[in-house]
């Protein structure tokens, strides 16, 4: 059992406030991502469960047991917290080969060297690195290094293993590919991972849950699919997605328990069951922004609700075309897979499905309802 619970974590350096009143629960064998843009306290979050840093103010358990108490000063040694870390720095030793880099925590568990030999090639060659095993980090790149550091860490098959941006250095390709085999060494060893990333694909593609952080202030933990359809903030779904979901000013009136919005892309009435439960504002109309993904809308095809808009622009990229289109005052932007040519200023109806729609109240920012 790896399960982790943070509760009320708050984590100064001087005057700077980094992680406000952070509660945060992580399951046992769940891989959570901890996603945000730079200085959220992502990484900040990271280090405190790790033991590097203490914070000033709250709780953390690990299974129940209690191993930081800020208020009694009591702080629980790295060494008692059975975790790895690979850090953004990969902190390998520069006097040992990689292959003994990787064996160096089986040595000391004192593993039989059959054993050690088996796990370490074996965790060397998922890492796609087993042909440098006799170099010495100072004959690898930053890319190849940082899987040598990784490769130590799961080595192991700890409790918890934490990741700092671990796949920060490697390019496009060899990146997807570390992907899977995170993914697929994660379900096979049930460890518990807290991942820290600015990349939002990572999130999405890795992840059982994603935490979302702004400014220091934990904002939603859901699964990838339930932030990608319906974030609980304008804040998180202008974050989440590429390309950017579209955002249409609207106007809201509450009656009878049904929400009616009115826009450009037409009239649509939600009901009740669809309401989040945030707080719905009462007074006759008022102003709410609407959410739609750009793959959710369709280009002349037959939908629930269609409007008519003019070719703005479009931008073939070969797996896709994006188009903008301008309807009335909003213009939005429509994704197509495959290649497809559209003319500057060509009549299309836009197909829209309005349940999949996502209604903020303009002024708070958060989802009044959701998209289904």
């Amino acid at each position: 059992m790896s399960k982790i619970e943070l509760k009320n974590i708050d984590k100064f350096y001087g005057s700077n406030h980094v992680l406000k009143g952070l509660n945060l629960v992580i399951e046992d064998g769940e891989f959570m991502t901890l996603l945000g843009p730079s200085g959220c306290g992502k990484t900040t979050t990271l280090r405190v469960v790790s033991g590097l840093e203490s914070p000033q103010n709250g709780n953390i358990f690990l299974d129940g047991k209690e191993i930081v108490n800020a208020k009694e000063l009591f702080y629980a040694p790295p060494s008692k917290r059975e975790l790895n870390l690979v850090f953004q720095s990969y902190a390998l030793w520069p006097h040992m080969t990689v292959y003994k880099n990787v064996a160096f925590g089986l040595q000391i568990k004192k593993i039989p060297s059959t054993e050690i030999k088996r796990r370490v090639e074996n965790a060397l060659e998922r890492m796609q690195i087993l042909q440098y095993q006799d170099r010495y980090p100072s004959e690898l790149s930053g890319g190849q290094q940082q899987r040598v550091a990784i490769a130590r860490a799961i080595v192991t098959v700890p409790k918890i293993l934490l990741l700092d941006e671990p796949l920060s250095n490697l390019d496009a390709k060899l990146r997807i590919d570390m992907r899977s085999e995170l993914k697929r060494l994660h379900q096979e060893m049930g460890t518990t991972v807290i991942y820290v990333t600015h990349d939002q694909i990572e999130a999405l593609t890795m992840s059982t849950k994603v935490a979302i952080f702004f400014e220091g202030v934990l904002v939603q933990v859901a699964s990838p699919m339930d932030v990608y359809k319906n974030p609980a903030t304008l804040k998180v779904a202008d974050f989440i997605g590429n390309p950017r979901i579209n955002f249409v000013e609207a106007k809201a009136k509450l009656e009878g328990g049904a929400l009616t919005v009115s826009s450009d892309l037409g009239i649509f009435r939600y009901e009740q069951k669809d309401f989040t439960g945030n707080e719905m504002p009462q007074n006759g109309e008022f102003n709410c922004v609407l959410g739609v993904r750009p793959e959710q809308l369709g280009l002349n095809e037959h939908a629930e609700t269609s409007v008519e808009a003019v070719v703005y622009a479009s931008q073939p990229a070969g797996s896709e075309t994006l188009v903008q289109v301008q309807v009335k005052n909003t213009r939005l932007l429509v994704k197509q897979l495959g290649i497809v040519e559209w003319a500057l200023d060509e009549k299309v109806t836009i197909g829209i499905n309005p349940a999949l729609i996502n209604v903020f109240n303009k002024e708070t920012g958060y989802l009044l309802k959701y998209a289904v």
